[in-house]
């Protein structure tokens, strides 16, 4: 598919959640994120050598998130970033968290 090269798109609130087959289909894209129990968020655990490196890599998805238009739920300590994306207007997931997983990867 080519997640990263593709654009997100605005979700409409109300709107439907993507189902288990297509959550599938788009994981074998991500296969290192893991998508939680309730089918809802896709996550990731980034580890650096130091504080200073999470902070860039951090600033770097925080721009990307930016200029999408879909961002994130972060957590970063010394060391190690963990990234987080759902879509909060359709209460799960939909193409642009994986969209957005796939840029994250090509940051590392």
């Amino acid at each position: 598919m080519n997640l990263s090269s593709q654009k997100c798109v605005p979700c409409e609130v109300g709107g439907e959640p993507m189902k288990a087959e297509e959550i599938e289909l788009y994981t074998k894209d991500v296969p290192t994120w893991k998508i939680s129990s309730d089918q809802k968020s896709i996550s990731k655990k980034f580890t650096f050598r130091d504080f200073k490196e999470a902070l860039a890599f951090v600033n770097k998805v925080g721009a990307v998130a930016e200029e999408q238009g879909h961002h994130p739920d972060i957590t970063f300590t010394y060391g190690e970033a963990t990234i987080v994306f759902t879509t909060h207007a359709l209460k799960g997931l939909s193409p642009n968290d994986f969209i957005m997983a796939a840029k994250v990867d090509k940051i590392v």
